[in-house]
């Protein structure tokens, strides 16, 4: 065929139905999507529900290596937090006597207690800010929903407290305070601040994906909220000693890391009583937990493609 012959068949051959169709008309039409888009809240939840055995295995996983290098291993989920909590009695207990007249039969396991709540949702955040920026590699190499990350460093977080209450459980008994009907409570306190802290973790995760920065900054907001929650000292007793006027007060009782704590001492320590906890204490626990957890989780769904990207 002669070249002019072949240029007048090609001239003359018939318009395509696609001409004219926008790039999302034509991707309609065919039935395409762009991937790694975000797909809706409810299926979203689905995919997270099938994906609850990859959230456990991982997190267990990384609970495993977290202190594989150490000659104690495993030893050091609970060396850590009470060497704390050592180190707080001898500067808070002793030096500046911080106890405000509690015994130390008394002290010591609100101290401890204490230490070992904050310490639950402290490292919750931790691990959380750096869950998508210091995983880009899983991010980007498989397709699952991101949120499955934070998640399961939160389940991480809540295994190691679960080794950390059989010490706790030790220094109780020491100091003469026996299991009771108000130790039930442990069950609701620890489920409701989990649901918190794992949505704390969900927002730390979308923060520190787009700021980096953010898990060295972290690390001083965290000690600031922790001298504010009262781990260390009687938060009632000593703002009223302080004379903080009242909203100050309400506020300060009010914030999730006292409220948690406050529970969890109500429900370990005899003599605990309800004298010590702010008003409706049930009611902001579990407002905090669906807040956070809620809000949280939707929070970070909304930006589910934007991670690993950049």
């Amino acid at each position: 065929m002669s070249e002019t012959t072949h240029n007048s068949a090609v001239a003359s051959a018939p318009p395509s139905p696609d001409d004219g169709l926008a790039p999302a008309e034509l991707a309609a039409k065919y039935g395409l999507s762009v991937s790694g888009a975000r797909v809706s809240l409810p299926d979203y939840v689905r995919q997270m529900w099938g994906r609850r055995h990859f959230i456990l295995a991982f997190s267990q996983a990384k609970l495993t290596a977290q202190y594989s290098q150490a000659k104690l291993g495993q030893l050091w989920q609970v060396a850590t937090p009470l060497l704390n909590a050592a180190v707080y009695f001898f500067i808070f207990g002793l030096l500046l006597k911080s106890s405000r007249g509690m015994a130390h039969d008394m002290y010591i396991p609100f101290l401890v207690t204490g230490v070992f709540v904050f310490t639950f949702t402290q490292n919750s955040a931790m691990s959380g800010v750096r869950a998508i920026s210091g995983n880009l590699g899983l991010v980007r190499a498989l397709h699952f929903p991101r949120a499955s990350l934070p998640i399961s460093f939160s389940l991480q977080q809540l295994q190691q407290l679960l080794f950390s209450m059989i010490v706790l459980v030790i220094v109780l008994l020491g100091f003469g305070h026996y299991p009771g009907p108000s130790w039930v409570l442990i069950l609701p306190v620890l489920a409701l601040q989990f649901v918190f802290n794992t949505g704390l973790s969900l927002i730390m995760a979308r923060l520190g994906a787009k700021t980096p920065d953010l898990a060295q900054l972290l690390p001083f907001l965290l000690r600031t909220w922790m001298y504010a929650s009262g781990v260390m000292f009687p938060l009632a007793r000593t703002l009223e000693s302080a004379g903080a006027s009242g909203w100050v007060s309400d506020a300060m009782m009010a914030n999730p890391a006292a409220v948690y704590m406050d529970l969890m001492r109500y429900a370990l320590i005899d003599g605990y009583g309800a004298g010590n906890l702010p008003p409706h204490v049930w009611a902001l626990a579990l407002g905090w937990a669906v807040l956070f957890g809620v809000g949280g989780f939707v929070y970070f769904w909304k930006a589910e493609e934007q991670y690993g990207r950049g």
